[in-house]
């Protein structure tokens, strides 16, 4: 294996403390996860030349340090949680606690070949608002499950005040974010693209637009890979198992799923075309579905690599005869 001449650093992030470690030279930090503490983060690792710095998602609270360090120029590099697990593996590493995690990610990042484009900030505030709507639409399904429960009519009243009460604050949330990204041309336009995709309505084209900013820079089976609708063989010897879908983006492909179903029924003839195709050679209404929702995905992603929006029923190819 090549020599290491990346000096990187890791950050173990937590809800009130960044555990920090660097490499190949393994110093250490401890700081509170406040502006305070990053600033003394920043003029650590600046005293050590660290020119590359890996961070684990942590469930949000890695979003202010990372917003830190971007503005002070430094690169930065978000690892999920499966990355440095399975990097941890092939170390033979198992030992866990803050100090030893911080140390991995350093390691991790220093060997890390991946993007370390800054993300944009006005996808991450969006993304926010994006999860309070998400939030809202769980709040309503929980209690529609709850509905189901009760006969008292006092009480099924209160239960469907509380859902009325919750769409009308969904559909205000939802406008008002709309507006606000409508105030950023090229964000207005890739939404412009995305919804013009028979079957993809304003909601499912919000989430696009604020969770899927590659859309549109990746070929096809890389989009599916990374919306989590790729399917993958099983296979070993003689064994020839059914190939799965595994990873990707759970809030994305969950607003595609939400999509799919009605335009593979009625709204996107090629979809309808292609559900009915599937089912008609004994494959699962899950299976079929799944196969929908990577198709409308790559139309998504077809739009916006080609800037043109969807077309129904594209000309006849010219023979070159």
């Amino acid at each position: 294996m090549a020599e290491i001449i990346t000096k990187a650093a890791g950050i173990d992030t937590g809800k009130m403390w960044l555990d920090i470690a660097t490499y190949p030279v393994s110093d250490r930090l401890k700081v509170p996860n406040t502006a305070e503490g990053w600033k003394t983060l920043v003029d650590w690792l600046k005293q050590r030349g660290i020119e590359r710095i890996g961070i684990e998602a942590s469930g949000g609270y890695e979003r202010g340090v990372i917003a830190y360090l971007h503005k002070r120029g430094l690169e930065v590099i978000l690892l999920q949680p499966r990355q440095v697990r399975a990097f941890g593996l092939y170390k033979l590493r198992r030992a866990k606690n803050d100090r030893l995690d911080a140390a991995l990610i350093a390691e991790c990042a220093a060997w890390s070949t991946a993007s370390r484009q800054p993300p944009d900030s006005r996808l991450a505030a969006f993304g926010e608002w994006l999860l309070y709507i998400e939030q809202i639409e769980a709040d309503i399904a929980c209690l529609k499950t709850r509905r189901e429960r009760f006969t008292d009519r006092r009480i099924l009243k209160e239960i469907d005040r509380a859902i009325d009460g919750l769409k009308q604050r969904g559909k205000a949330e939802l406008a008002r974010l709309q507006t606000a990204i409508r105030k950023h041309d090229d964000l207005a336009g890739r939404l412009d693209l995305i919804e013009s995709v028979d079957g993809i309505g304003m909601r499912t084209a919000l989430t696009l637009v604020i969770l899927m900013p590659e859309l549109g820079k990746l070929d096809r089976q890389e989009i599916a890979a990374l919306t989590g609708v790729a399917p993958y063989d099983d296979q070993s010897g003689q064994r020839d198992g059914e190939r799965h879908i595994a990873g990707g983006r759970a809030r994305v492909r969950r607003a595609l799923f939400n999509a799919a179903l009605p335009a593979s029924q009625r709204w996107n003839e090629v979809l309808v075309a292609l559900y009915r195709r599937l089912v008609e050679k004994g494959k699962a209404h899950r299976t079929a579905l799944i196969a929908c929702v990577r198709k409308l995905i790559i139309f998504a992603n077809t739009v916006l690599k080609r800037q043109t929006p969807w077309v129904k029923n594209p000309p006849p190819q010219r023979s070159s005869a």
